[in-house]
């Protein structure tokens, strides 16, 4: 797949909530995720299987979602963009709303990173 095609796959399935399949799908190995700086945990995340955990550690820390949603995707060259909105409870947090630009970089049909730009809610 080119970056286009690997683009809206994962629109597509994050727009269904198959976030998951997403990662299992288009994700290469040696992939890397950067949260943004001064996040609770690891702010650079190497590896499918590392960020698979990290994902699957995120959604338990959430007790509901309310909605969201993700924006056409944005293609320059091997990389892409996308906004995504989030409305959602955490366990022992409360609720928050919130937006994200995240940035994906795609080599050999696959994306090999992920990094994604927020404010944190107060």
């Amino acid at each position: 797949m080119n970056t286009q095609q690997v683009a809206n796959r994962l629109v597509e399935l994050c727009r269904k909530g198959e976030n998951m399949q997403a990662l299992e799908e288009l994700y290469a190995n040696r992939c890397t995720s950067q949260e943004m700086p001064g996040i609770p945990g690891e702010e650079l995340v190497s590896g499918k299987e590392a960020i698979t955990k990290k994902s699957q550690e995120w959604y338990a820390s959430v007790e509901e979602f309310h909605g969201g949603g993700v924006s056409d995707p944005q293609v320059a060259g091997d990389h892409f963009s996308c906004v995504m909105d989030m409305d959602i409870t955490f366990k022992g947090r409360g609720r928050i709303q919130m937006e994200e630009i995240c940035l994906y970089q795609v080599k050999d049909g696959e994306i090999v990173s992920e990094q994604f730009f927020y404010e944190m809610p107060s």
